[in-house]
């Protein structure tokens, strides 16, 4: 099936102005201001003048089996739907274990990526898990990361927290550079994803294994760095030499300790945080808990949605000021790069079709993924 997008205002995410955009089978074939020769019998024409068309969004941290269990059997979150997916616009998934990586298996999440593909979106995912030494799939992280197609990276391995296995200095660099090692192997990004806790100077784990080895700040993605006010200062000046991922979905769930996300992407751009350093990952399906600081006793679980990105994009773009151009980067552009999705998120020849038209105010009507319509449906049906 051919598609052409007739006039809509493309952020691809750089802001186009008003442009069509061609598909061909899965993949972006023509971006121009003026492609009415394609529009001729067997091209089904859609008039988006008036709305706006974006790059499928990119959620890269995400527990696709569910996730928590700190509360016991009970506090246990469902794996991830389609659906969810769908309603934030969200294309690309990027899978990952979090504390439970005892009774939850990386296998698991494999075959859930492959589930997810299976459906028409792209998956991917992180091996590994919280703990130290991390599951695997084949016996060895850095062989699911060479040999396995779906396997990006590590992750999330926790740090700065209480659930964490505390990994000392050596280990946290030795598990980087093999993780590296790997990437390259695998010709994938081969990135350690790091949970940060609440402890004190959370990103003094990755300080010093940077000044201890030849790593650098950009083989780790933090995530979490808006989960408190002192972590979010850090991340201030972390971000300029490394990446910083926001999470979503924490928001409004505590108000009294998180940043809101996209008060947190204006807060860190005016610290001179480049855009490309910084993303927005919903941590969907993964458990939000809030404990006793003295005890250590759970107080709350919530669970978080995909739908938490484009809300937070959305709000920046409207409550902050913040150009669209900009803010969609942060689930564009910024974790393709990052993650070394070569073929997503920007609206260029030879980029997957995955997009997003919505209306004026950022409110999806169609949702294509792989030049296919999962959500809303093609012009005249």
């Amino acid at each position: 099936m051919i598609t052409l997008f007739q006039g809509a205002r493309v952020y691809a995410p750089d802001s186009m102005g008003h442009a069509d955009v061609l598909v061909g089978g899965s993949q972006i074939l023509a971006v121009g201001p003026s492609l009415v020769q394609f529009s001729e019998p067997g091209v089904d024409v859609i008039d988006a003048r008036g709305k706006v068309l974006v790059p499928g969004l990119i959620d890269s941290h995400v527990h696709i089996t569910g996730g928590g269990g700190e509360g016991g059997p009970g506090s246990r979150m469902p794996e991830l739907e389609l659906s969810q997916m769908l309603e934030g616009g969200v294309t690309t998934v990027v899978g990952c274990l979090g504390t439970d990586g005892i009774t939850r298996s990386v296998d698991s999440v494999l075959m859930k990526v492959k589930n997810l593909r299976a459906q028409g979106v792209s998956a991917w995912m992180y091996t590994g898990a919280y703990q130290v030494p991390p599951p695997s799939i084949t016996g060895d992280f850095t062989r699911d990361i060479a040999l396995i197609e779906e396997v990006i990276g590590l992750g999330e391995i926790a740090i700065s927290d209480h659930r964490s296995s505390v990994p000392s200095i050596a280990e946290l660099a030795r598990l980087a550079a093999h993780a590296r090692v790997a990437g390259m192997l695998g010709g994938k990004a081969g990135i350690v994803n790091l949970h940060l806790g609440d402890a004190p100077d959370p990103f003094r784990p990755i300080h010093d294994v940077v000044a201890a080895s030849q790593l650098s700040y950009l083989q780790f993605l933090p995530t979490h760095v808006n989960r408190n006010p002192y972590i979010f200062e850090d991340a201030k000046s972390y971000g300029i030499r490394g990446y910083v991922d926001i999470t979503t979905s924490s928001w409004p769930y505590f108000p009294d300790e998180e940043i809101k996300p996209s008060r947190a992407l204006k807060l860190l751009l005016e610290a001179g945080v480049p855009i490309d350093h910084i993303t927005f990952t919903s941590d969907a399906c993964g458990s939000l808990p809030a404990f006793d600081p003295v005890s250590g006793k759970l107080l709350r679980i919530e669970m978080g949605l995909p739908s938490s990105v484009l809300r937070e994009i959305r709000e920046a773009i409207l409550e902050e000021g913040i150009a669209p151009e900009v803010a969609f980067r942060t689930a564009t552009s910024s974790p393709a790069q990052i993650l070394r999705l070569e073929k997503k998120g920007r609206i260029e020849v030879g980029a997957d079709a995955d997009l997003l038209l919505m209306n004026e105010d950022f409110h999806i009507e169609k949702v294509m993924a792989l030049g296919r319509f999962l959500s809303g449906y093609p012009h005249g049906e």
